[in-house]
């Protein structure tokens, strides 16, 4: 790996996305050959000494893709808090893995594991518009009022309009209702937050796509490898 800027050799290592490794350094935590670095800074991982709270990085040879089913009640984080299991935990690799496209601890579908921070980032930021498909399973019936606020966008408690998003009845179950929906954000805790806004209360969320990559058969915390074509479809 030539030269390059020190945020992406820290993704490439596994350390998060671009945008955290980012933070590492405006934070003061990145040195190079032993002086602190500033954002911008680059260097050559085959030469220079790069560490990161003080613990020297290497450089990931081998790139690791997980799809994953995230069950109910695990959480998408690396770590874990008071007894609960995190998403990482059901994958039995020694190597350091981060959870792409968190899900609230209450939803459940697909996530990605990967240490390409690079890659992560292109997935999650929203300059790439990667489209996120849902189910959800809401109390009650909607009617077209608030199907269309939802499509429009919905102002949110704390003043952020949400984005406009492709939306529709899948199918009818009992007193609720199974909802498709496709966007391309996701701010934390977006969809409920939206459903409830508009009079709609989730009982069941499950992403099913994530760009080109679908939960598919995958049952509640199984995972697998993607493809090499998976891979170059996320990277376009």
């Amino acid at each position: 790996m030539p030269t390059d800027r020190v945020q992406k050799i820290l993704a490439h290592a596994g350390f998060g996305s671009r945008r955290s490794c980012e933070e590492f350094i405006t934070a003061g935590r990145v040195t190079v050959n032993g002086k602190v670095i500033s954002l911008g800074a680059k260097a050559d991982p085959l030469k220079d000494t790069i560490k990161l709270d003080g613990q020297e990085i290497s450089v990931q040879t081998e790139l690791i893709y997980i799809a994953i089913n995230k069950p109910r009640g695990i959480l998408s984080s690396t770590k874990t808090e008071r007894g609960r299991k995190s998403i990482v935990d059901l994958v039995p690799i020694d190597e350091r893995i981060y959870p792409v496209g968190r899900l609230d601890i209450e939803s459940e579908g697909l996530m990605i594991l990967t240490n390409d921070g690079d890659l992560a980032n292109k997935i999650t930021h929203p300059r790439y518009k990667h489209e996120k498909e849902y189910r959800v399973l809401v109390h009650t019936h909607p009617d077209e009022k608030q199907l269309e606020t939802w499509r429009r966008g919905v102002i949110l408690e704390d003043g952020y309009k949400t984005k406009p998003v492709q939306i529709r009845v899948e199918k009818l179950h009992g007193k609720g209702a199974w909802l498709r929906i496709i966007m391309n954000e996701g701010r934390k805790r977006q969809i409920r937050e939206t459903a409830q806004q508009i009079g709609l209360y989730p009982v069941k969320l499950i992403r099913i796509r994530m760009g080109t990559i679908q939960l598919g058969g995958l049952k509640s915390g199984e995972y697998r490898t993607l493809s090499s074509k998976e891979i170059a479809s996320l990277r376009k």
